[in-house]
């Protein structure tokens, strides 16, 4: 069994900084690709930024220059440090990783969500 366990979120004004963390524990043999995914009320669920296991990251235009992901693959963990906040910002964000267990099952895991709240 796998689980993703996020932490970091809350409420900040605009033009703050948040950092949010991530850590997979469990039946874990690889982990590859992590990402975070974001869902505004109303709204798709749309990519925020993505790192893959020899950390190349990938982003969504509007946190380009604001957002840094990073990943310590040691502990199997991945952060998305957010700044220059806006109110645009506020939504559900949501950790992924696609990851192979010992028992030879690879799939996506998504972790519970973490609130985001930006105040104009």
């Amino acid at each position: 069994q796998v689980q993703l366990v996020e932490s970091g979120g809350g409420l900040v004004q605009a033009g703050g900084s948040l950092r949010l963390s991530c850590a997979a524990s469990g039946n874990i043999f690889k982990i590859n690709n992590m990402g975070w995914y974001r869902q505004a009320p109303g709204k798709q669920r749309e990519l925020v930024a993505s790192i893959t296991s020899g950390g190349s990251t990938n982003y969504a235009d509007s946190v380009k220059g604001r957002f840094t992901i990073s990943r310590d693959n040691a502990k199997n963990t991945v952060y998305l440090q957010m700044n220059s906040l806006k109110p645009e910002d506020t939504a559900v964000y949501y950790c992924t990783a696609d990851l192979l267990d010992k028992s030879w099952y690879y799939n996506t895991y998504w972790g519970q969500g973490t609130q985001v709240t930006v105040s104009s």
